[in-house]
């Protein structure tokens, strides 16, 4: 069996339409194919008349990354997160910075073979705590996605899901079902960015986070890139934050992130800090108790104070933590207030290091 029929496996999320085409209800781009032909994602295919996924078990590379670059300020904070993505995306970005991975046409970006059991078994012999689908999205290879977070909680490694959150509610309820955390791109909050910059819609990923807040246990936090000129006005951002403490109350972290030129956006310019400053003072003014700045240092902008007291709770310089002001549990150490997240115990001590691995050193059967 040649390898790209290894990598081809059946999936279930699609139907016949009456004019012979097969369309894929994955996600709300709904692509009808013809035999032989790959949908927008470019892994999800018809072939021998259904969609087949076209990369199960194959990867751009696995790296160990500080779990604070995905990022996650509240998710078992200073621990190694191994992360891996395939190829292909769902959405066309046009300021993507991870283009050569999610908008690769090329099979060859696949470099890297693993089977689920072996991932896990590979995170747990790292010190992972977590396993993180990443790079590109994982919606569009669910199956794989969902198979090694399966075996990863046989060992007790936990699994978050690095996504845009476009996807159709039943494959998105078997999706995050299996997930531990998440972080998700709120990439703006008009449909025009969306529709113009993203070659997508904003209301299935409003659609995905409340369904994440109120109907599962995910632990997710969200991240806006703010492009100068694009999404990063003063009434957008006021807009957004207001419909985050409504609809997803208080405690969910914002990422506010640094743009910097790529892919299809070389003419912008990159985003001055002042910009993040003022999206986190806007989402503070309008309730959101952890606001944050990213791809700039700030180490105010990073750090996590208790929205009771004000004192610092977890002090960040970049991914290196550095005060730590929380109990075991979560509580502030000053005033015992809880601390929105997910901790066990001390934190981690793995700081800013990115380690490639390559998991061919590594077999399904190790412990």
């Amino acid at each position: 069996m040649s390898l790209a029929e290894e990598s081809t496996v059946p999936t279930r999320y699609w139907h016949k339409l009456g004019d012979g085409r097969i369309q894929c209800d994955l996600c709300p781009r709904f692509c009808a194919l013809h035999e032989g032909q790959r949908g927008f994602c470019f892994v999800r295919a018809c072939q021998d008349d259904q969609i087949v996924l076209t990369t199960y078990g194959r990867s751009s590379g696995y790296c160990i990354d500080p779990i604070e670059k995905k990022p996650l300020n509240h998710f078992l904070p200073g621990t190694p997160v191994l992360s891996f993505g395939t190829a292909g995306c769902n959405l066309g970005c046009k300021f993507c910075q991870n283009w050569d991975i999610s908008k690769s046409r090329e099979i060859d970006t696949l470099a890297d073979q693993a089977s689920p059991d072996t991932i896990a078994a590979a995170a747990q012999q790292l010190g992972c705590s977590s396993v993180a689908f990443t790079y590109n999205d994982p919606v569009i290879f669910l199956e794989y996605a969902i198979d090694v977070a399966r075996a990863c909680r046989e060992r007790g490694i936990k699994t978050v899901a690095v996504t845009a959150g476009e996807i159709c509610p039943e494959p998105r309820a078997e999706f995050f079902a299996h997930m531990d955390a998440a972080n998700v791109d709120l990439k703006g909050f008009t449909e025009a960015f969306y529709h113009d910059v993203c070659l997508s819609h904003l209301q299935p990923v409003l659609d995905t986070l409340v369904y994440l807040k109120h109907e599962t246990d995910v632990w997710f936090e969200l991240t806006t890139l703010l492009i100068p000129g694009k999404n990063d006005s003063d009434a957008e951002i006021d807009e957004m934050t207001r419909w985050v403490v409504k609809e997803l109350g208080p405690d969910v972290p914002m990422h506010f992130t640094a743009f910097h030129p790529d892919f299809r956006m070389l003419d912008l310019p990159s985003t001055p800090p002042s910009t993040l400053s003022r999206a986190r003072e806007l989402a503070r003014a309008n309730g959101v108790r952890y606001a944050y700045t990213g791809n700039v240092r700030d180490i105010d902008g990073g750090s996590t104070r208790c929205h009771q007291c004000g004192n610092v709770l977890i002090g960040r310089d970049g991914y290196v933590l550095g005060e730590w002001n929380l109990s075991d549990s979560g509580q502030c150490t000053f005033c015992g207030s809880d601390c929105a997240g997910v901790f066990d115990g001390p934190p981690g001590t793995w700081g800013s290091k990115r380690q490639p691995v390559r998991l061919s050193n590594f077999t399904a059967g190790s412990t």
